[in-house]
């Protein structure tokens, strides 16, 4: 499958290719990242995981996982005492997740779900959390947000990673001798693999003010951002992340958001059309 772009707006049914994929690959995937583990809770490829970072509450509460794949980290979570509910579109995903529940021992519930309708009712988690889940996967990130902050109760915790916006602007190489410039930052261009004349993956690229301006629109509190090195150890090649790449510029944004406690001391101001981009050509 060869990649190229395409106007973001140009993909047909975003939802459906993510879950279409991944439906397809989960056994694959997760054969080709053995690192991923089957009780363990990684933030990033640069190998940081929740025990290196302590992002989530002390006390998390209730806890979403969204865009769960194969569940580890809610397994690491239910190892801990804790008690995750872990959700994902992709059916094939929660088939693999299952297989490990019963081999690990540690059973999560595991819910099919997409991020932008979830199946929950309005203040139902403490905490909501995803490690490069779901919103790479979406061209706009409003309608997520919105719903994350719905199923959140007052003072609820959402801690999220994701490709480092700035990545984009980059090849998809781990080697530090192919950080050359193939488009401008802040285009809206999906990447897109096509097989038999048809789309079958697409990420969307997210600017930095795409990410501040889509939490604080729905209502979010932003309380920190962390864009991750690489960690000494780390042999791993993911994609284009790798120790020789990942030693000039960061590949990971983390972000901790919080829904406000009163309601009625943030109220969000609506911003009219989109937010963050630059006007600009498309780069082929």
């Amino acid at each position: 499958m060869e990649p190229y772009v395409r106007p973001s707006s140009a993909i047909p049914d975003p939802a459906r290719i993510a879950q279409y994929w991944w439906d397809r690959n989960a056994e694959d995937y997760l054969r080709e990242h053995p690192a991923l583990g089957e009780i363990r809770f990684q933030w990033s490829p640069e190998g940081y995981t929740e025990e290196d970072l302590r992002l989530l509450p002390d006390r998390p509460g209730r806890i979403l996982e969204i865009g769960a794949g194969a569940a580890q980290c809610s397994r690491w979570l239910a190892a801990h005492g804790h008690s995750p509910v872990a959700s994902d579109v992709s059916a094939g995903m929660l088939k693999a997740a299952a297989v490990l529940n019963e081999r690990t021992g540690v059973h999560v519930p595991l819910v099919q779900a997409d991020v932008t309708a979830l199946p929950f009712a309005e203040s139902s988690f403490d905490t909501v959390f995803t490690s490069f889940g779901a919103l790479s996967f979406l061209p706009d990130l409003t309608a997520a947000f919105a719903e994350i902050f719905r199923v959140l109760r007052p003072g609820g915790s959402w801690i999220y990673s994701v490709t480092h916006p700035f990545s984009w602007v980059f090849p998809d190489s781990p080697f530090a001798a192919d950080l050359t410039v193939i488009r401008p930052y802040g285009t809206a261009e999906a990447y897109v693999e096509e097989a038999d004349g048809q789309a079958v993956y697409a990420e969307f690229p997210h600017t930095v003010a795409d990410h501040m301006n889509g939490l604080v629109g729905v209502g979010f509190l932003i309380e920190g951002f962390l864009e991750p090195g690489w960690k000494a150890g780390t042999d791993e090649t993911w994609g284009a992340w790798g120790p020789d790449r990942g030693a000039m510029l960061p590949g990971t944004l983390i972000v901790s958001a919080r829904r406000p406690a009163n309601l009625a001391r943030h109220r969000p101001q609506p911003k009219a059309g989109r937010t963050g981009r630059p006007r600009t050509p498309s780069a082929q």
